[in-house]
């Protein structure tokens, strides 16, 4: 088979049954589209959840469906109307494509779009594939000084900058960051860019912690088995010099974290839901609503990829550390298994036939 009719594909039939497929190769992309040769592709945990269960939340795989959406890529060919890109430029992509004719949309709040198609998100197909097509404004031409892993990373990054957003975080403030997954570690990366002085980070991992405290984190917090989010709030505001934290950002979503970050969060100050493990959970509202913690969501991001680039670009942020593990597209399931087992921090896999 020639490179000119390889479009190897990974794809997901049901839980537990992925398999590397050839699918046909896109048509000629339309108005405004760009084709593109995918580069490099990241392991998303929605990615893992997919293959492992069949669902998140609403979200069921009922029909086979590639999986992927961390992505950068090189394009191959553009559509009619397309000013912005030319043939062989490297960029990342931006997931999600909204309607953009919703009151959503025209708010700039796009990411709420109930329009929403969204790669690897059923029944939308994904990136790991050898070529696809995509919206040309939503592909960020990446600088030379940029490699493709870090282009792929800007997605998870998008995710740690608009919580951080949400949290309106602001030079000198303090930060509890609950979990050191790779959307907790992108959120301590980009709260030390947006000032925060002091950032305690809890996991139950402690070599993800020691992680966490190389890319700024100021103070760690193993969890101990059998300790109360009273007890661990202690802990909490005892490495903060006796402060609570001016915001929390919890990227777990377990009833014990919100606890926790419900507990700790100073009076008058907000709690950033970014972690999505549980949908009903039982927490002490009234305990913060009576302090004033502004409890806010984090559905994605929306606008991110411009400040993600600058943040990378002027140094102020490495996303390149976080990478542990490199596969080829061939390779994919290996990579699965390897991102399931949590033995690195973020699994890449290369879908380039002359990648490395």
């Amino acid at each position: 088979m020639s490179a000119k009719e390889d479009n190897l594909s990974l794809i997901l039939h049901k839980p537990g049954d992925l398999r590397l497929e050839q699918v046909p190769l896109p048509s000629k992309p339309g108005p405004r589209e760009v084709l593109l040769k995918t580069l490099s592709v990241g392991i998303c945990g929605s990615d893992v959840h997919y293959w492992t269960h069949g669902a998140i939340g609403d979200f069921v795989v009922k029909d086979p469906m590639i999986l992927g959406h961390e992505t950068s890529a090189q394009v191959e060919d553009v559509g009619e109307g397309v000013t912005n890109l030319k043939r062989g430029d490297i960029v990342a992509i931006e997931p999600g494509t909204s309607c953009r004719a919703c009151s959503y949309c025209k708010e700039g709040k796009y990411n709420l779009c109930p329009e929403m198609t969204f790669h690897a998100t059923p029944p939308y197909d994904g990136t790991l594939t050898r070529y696809f097509k995509h919206p040309a404004d939503l592909c960020f031409k990446l600088p030379s000084t940029m490699t493709p892993d870090e282009g792929a990373l800007l997605e998870p990054l998008s995710v740690g900058v608009y919580s951080c957003q949400r949290a309106d975080i602001k030079v000198g403030e303090s930060i509890l960051v609950c979990g050191a997954g790779p959307i907790g570690l992108v959120t301590i990366m980009a709260a030390k860019a947006f000032g925060a002085s002091k950032i305690c980070v809890t996991d139950i991992n402690e070599s993800r912690l020691s992680v966490a405290k190389e890319i700024g984190a100021t103070t760690t917090i193993l969890l101990k088995v059998g300790e109360t989010p009273e007890e661990t709030s202690k802990r909490v505001i005892e490495a903060l010099g006796g402060n609570q934290p001016d915001k929390t950002i919890d990227c777990v979503g377990a009833q014990s974290t919100i606890t926790l970050a419900l507990l700790t969060t100073k009076s008058g100050g907000v709690l950033v839901l970014t972690g999505m493990a549980q949908n009903t959970v039982t927490v002490p509202l009234i305990t913060a609503t009576c302090r004033e913690v502004d409890i806010r969501g984090v559905f994605r991001y929306k606008n991110t990829w411009p400040l993600c680039l600058q943040l990378i670009r002027e140094d102020k942020i490495d996303v390149k550390k976080l990478v542990t593990h490199r596969f080829r597209l061939e390779e994919s399931l290996d990579a699965f298994e390897v991102a399931k087992s949590g033995a690195g921090i973020k699994v890449i896999i290369d879908c380039d036939r002359k990648g490395g």
